[in-house]
């Protein structure tokens, strides 16, 4: 996820918090290869949905590596664009999920599978439940990067000028030739 914290030097919060993502980026990318395993234990290369949920896992994969790629070297160009594939990635994972649960024989047979339907039910509920945790991180993932993205502008990245600590507005000169009730 591009973030921008290389022009600033890290505070410990900013630290903690970024550590804090890379270690998410990474479970989810464990979790995502994990989840092809399993897709691909079910021996269901020759069918369309199956390509297509492969393709999704390594969509998943690339998310994540790229995310971790883009907060270690500070691209704060790149957020937008990772932001829309985190989030679009999170929909189809959830998506997959509930379809897996919801109706798991039927989702099956449309794969074509080669394994006998009790074992690939059971396999099929386990990468399931992966996307389901997969769609949960990803939703960690994007939160976490907002919160860099906003450590960053409030700090000062990219060259902008950092936000004002102090509550004043503008300068007390200013203020003094308004009518007595704004002078507060």
């Amino acid at each position: 996820m591009g973030l921008s914290i290389t022009s600033i030097p890290p505070t410990q919060p900013h630290q903690n918090t970024h550590k804090l993502f890379l270690y998410i980026n990474y479970i989810l990318l464990g979790a995502a290869s994990s989840c092809i395993f399993l897709t691909l234990s079910l021996r269901l290369i020759p069918s369309l949905c199956g390509f297509f949920l492969i393709l999704l896992h390594i969509f998943t994969i690339s998310g994540a590596i790229f995310g971790c790629a883009a907060a270690s070297s500070g691209a704060g160009k790149w957020y937008g664009a990772h932001m829309v594939s985190a989030v679009l990635t999170a929909i189809f994972q959830g998506s997959v999920a509930v379809l897996i649960f919801t109706r798991s024989v039927e989702f099956l047979g449309g794969l074509k599978s080669y394994v006998r339907e009790d074992d690939g039910v059971i396999i099929l509920r386990m990468a399931g439940g992966l996307c389901g945790v997969i769609f949960c991180l990803e939703w960690v993932v994007i939160t976490i990067a907002f919160f860099l993205k906003y450590y960053a502008y409030v700090d000062g990245g990219n060259g902008e000028s950092a936000m004002k600590r102090n509550g004043k507005v503008q300068n007390q000169e200013d203020i003094k030739d308004w009518p007595w009730p704004f002078q507060v």
